[in-house]
């Protein structure tokens, strides 16, 4: 039986859907695919949107779908044929979420948490297990699926202290949530420790599915082709959140970027020049900041030559990657990585794609969405950690100075990423041990008694 707090969040999240369906055409103005099959956020499907016995994933955005693919991949090798269900609650989720689909899966919106939209959409799909990719926990959902008998669990777990205190502002709400998980696989002991603190079932640390991802050859191999052409050394602000162009803009320019470098000898060794032997690149975490960032860089005086418009790489000050899905050839051509979202006080963005591709990443002081794996890779000598932008840069500076500095750090990167690998096993046998149990449990409730 729900409990009076849980039936009067309800009552808002029920009364509060106007603000939602506004939220979303506000949102669509800067990325249409908000405008697309809205009614799906509220349980309202198209007739051929059905089935029953899906394995339903949730991977809420971007980064999630990634882990959500690796997961995939790994399920139907070890039961070919599975049937996917996969819901995303971002535009850019759901656009990388459907490259991971297959004849007979299905991708919708994941409901709007109020009891109607998802009772619809239980009532719709029934699906025997749900997937709930990294931190995406709602009560509505929870609890709904623990009194329907379906098991939902959560994996690739991660919860940092911030986010702890904040589920713990709202106990009433976030300790139900997490309690009627059916079980959930941590990526570190330290999330461990915070999901058990909420009432988690924690049932296993596997690790991060993100060291299982395989880089993108053909992006790898198109990169290494390029390097070959490039006459200067390339570094790149990778998955830049908003302050952080701007951070290295000023940086670049204090540095003299803009001014041109006298042919005099003393030049040889000035940061000015130094700042001028290395190709710049930014990498924006967000497509809807594509332009935002190239106005950016121009209004600092720079020019940018777009990935867009220009294709190859062009001879520019600044290069702007702003293309999805081609990270691999961005760290391929990269002889060093800054971090993004380690130079805002975000926690960083995740560097084991960078570490996969044997890029060295250098990490500014905000990184605790992803502190164990930061931690790791600083002491396998894959990465370096500073306190600024200011640092950053010249800690780049160097690096590229010293080939056989940067190469070390990248078979390290390289070393690293492979010896963490396994997450996807562990976590596919555990999903689909759930599921099967739950088939049979479900077939023997339906079975007529004897007596």
């Amino acid at each position: 039986m729900r409990s009076l707090l849980l039936r009067l969040y309800g009552v808002f999240t029920s009364l509060a859907e106007p603000l939602v369906r506004r939220k979303l055409r506000r949102r669509a103005v800067a990325e249409p695919g908000y405008a697309h099959a809205v009614e799906e956020r509220f349980g309202h499907y198209d007739e051929a949107a059905s089935g029953t016995g899906w394995c339903w994933i949730h991977a809420v955005s971007l980064g999630e779908a990634r882990a959500a693919g690796i997961l995939i991949a790994e399920l139907r090798r070890q039961y070919p044929g599975i049937p996917i269900l996969l819901t995303n609650g971002t535009a850019t989720g759901r656009e990388e979420g459907a490259k991971l689909l297959e004849p007979g899966d299905l991708q919708v919106w994941q409901p709007w948490d109020a009891p109607e939209p998802v009772a619809r959409f239980l009532d719709r799909f029934q699906p025997r297990i749900g997937v709930l990719m990294e931190t995406e926990v709602w009560p509505q959902m929870s609890a709904a699926c623990a009194e329907r008998g379906i098991p939902l669990v959560l994996a690739n777990a991660r919860l940092n202290e911030n986010s702890l205190a904040s589920a713990e502002r709202l106990g009433w709400l976030a300790r139900p949530a997490y309690s009627a998980l059916a079980a959930v696989w941590a990526q570190t002991e330290a999330d461990s420790h915070r999901l058990v603190s909420l009432g988690a079932k924690v049932a296993g640390v596997f690790g991060n599915l993100k060291f299982d991802a395989t880089p993108d050859a053909r992006q790898l191999g198109a990169a290494a082709r390029l390097r070959e052409q490039l006459p200067r050394p390339v570094v790149v602000l990778a998955s830049s959140r908003d302050g952080e162009e701007a951070q290295l803009l000023e940086v670049l320019k204090r540095f003299g970027a803009l001014a041109p470098v006298p042919p005099a000898q003393d030049a040889v060794h000035s940061i000015a020049k130094r700042v001028h032997d290395v190709q710049w690149m930014i990498v924006p975490r967000h497509p809807q900041r594509f332009d935002e960032v190239a106005a950016l860089v121009e209004s600092h005086g720079f020019a940018v030559a777009r990935r867009s418009a220009a294709g190859a790489p062009a001879e520019c000050e600044i290069w702007l990657g702003d293309s999805l899905g081609e990270m691999a050839l961005y760290y391929g051509l990269a002889d060093a990585a800054l971090l993004g979202g380690s130079f805002e006080p975000l926690g960083g963005q995740n560097l084991i794609e960078a570490a996969a591709c044997g890029c060295p990443v250098i990490m500014g002081p905000s990184t605790f969405n992803f502190a164990e794996a930061a931690e790791l890779s600083l002491a396998a000598g894959a990465s370096l950690r500073v306190d600024s932008m200011e640092q950053a840069v010249t800690a780049a500076l160097k690096l590229v100075e010293k080939p056989e500095r940067r190469e070390a750090m990248a078979e390290a990167a390289l070393a690293f990423a492979n010896s963490n690998r396994g997450a996807a096993q562990r976590t596919a046998t555990a999903v689909l041990a759930i599921a099967e149990a739950a088939t049979v449990e479900t077939e023997e409730r339906a079975e007529p008694s004897l007596e």
